[in-house]
């Protein structure tokens, strides 16, 4: 399966799950390398772009994701 093209920029695994290294390699392998067009910040960069994209956004919130989407 595909890796997702925007890991090496994504605020959430590389600023805010610095500190928990097991739970973001495991959300990682799932989303990430993984399902990651079931990722809600996934879905909201791709279609508001990257500085829409709430900092406290966790790939597993996709009603907040879709809250957001017009």
């Amino acid at each position: 399966m595909a890796h997702c093209e925007l890991i090496s920029k994504c605020l959430f695994f590389n600023d805010k799950m610095a500190n928990m290294p097991t739970t973001a390699n495991m959300m990682k392998r799932k989303y990430c390398q993984g399902d990651y067009a079931n990722c809600a910040r996934y879905i909201v960069c791709k279609a508001l772009g990257r500085e829409n994209v709430p900092s406290d956004l966790t790939p597993s919130q996709m009603d907040k994701a879709k809250s957001l989407l017009p």
